[in-house]
């Protein structure tokens, strides 16, 4: 086994045996990693603080055939201020289920984690609807994917211009025109833009902007069909959501 570092965030947490505890990490040099903590649940044990979810850090491990077994771990967040609020960890908790759901082991997952970790500060802020930060994150979740809609041109015609109405059927929007033979949900131009936004933009610049609540509602509907449509499944953490 060779010893190598790992950068990433705790998505995930459990109990092995008697005194162990077994984590997922999303990482930045190896994407998800399943990872172990050997008597991390006796006391006074230096990784305790570390085998947390929301906990980001540097891990140093022992890359064994199919996980790695940490022997030492430099936390940089704990996500402190969100991990003491209720609504805050439910949303927190609904971000980490997304990414350990659809990362995968030995891929690139860096753009994962930089939204991850980007999301959970905007969620410790307190700035931001929760309403509005989930359809961020799921947005941007489907363009890391390659699953996301089409919000720059016309689904039917391919223009650029009139853009009018969001087509379910066609996974994205479709113009004036069009839209006279094919149905659509007519959505605004704040709307419109929003979307935009968030598909084009870098992780880095993603929650530097808020919505009037007419405007934000109009965007959530739109994301809760397309999720409802094209997302089959289920999370858990949905459920306190």
């Amino acid at each position: 086994m060779g010893l190598v570092t790992l950068t990433g965030l705790v998505l995930s947490v459990s109990d092995v045996g008697e005194f162990d505890k077994r984590m997922v990490i999303l990482t930045k040099e190896a994407g998800r990693v399943t990872a172990f903590a050997k008597g991390a649940r006796r006391p006074n044990n230096p990784l305790i603080a570390a085998c947390s979810p929301f906990c980001f850090g540097v891990f140093d491990a022992f890359e064994g055939r199919n996980s790695y077994h940490i022997s030492k771990a430099n936390i940089s967040n704990y996500f402190r201020d969100l991990a003491t609020d209720y609504d805050k960890v439910c949303l927190g908790s609904y971000f980490l289920e997304v990414a350990d759901f659809l990362s995968v082991e030995g891929v690139d997952e860096r753009n994962r984690l930089a939204l991850l970790y980007q999301s959970l500060k905007a969620v410790e802020s307190g700035k931001f609807s929760h309403r509005l930060l989930r359809d961020i994150y799921d947005l941007k979740t489907w363009v890391i994917d390659g699953e996301y809609p089409n919000v720059f041109s016309c689904m039917c015609c391919d223009k650029k211009e009139n853009l009018y109405a969001f087509s379910l059927k066609r996974h994205g929007m479709i113009c004036k025109e069009c839209s006279l033979k094919e149905a659509g949900t007519e959505i605004s131009a704040s709307t419109l833009y929003a979307m935009q936004f968030i598909v084009s933009s870098s992780v880095e610049k993603l929650y530097t902007f808020v919505l009037n609540s007419e405007t934000e509602e109009e965007l959530t509907r739109i994301l809760d069909a397309y999720r409802l449509n094209y997302r089959s499944h289920k999370y858990k953490s949905e459920v306190f959501l």
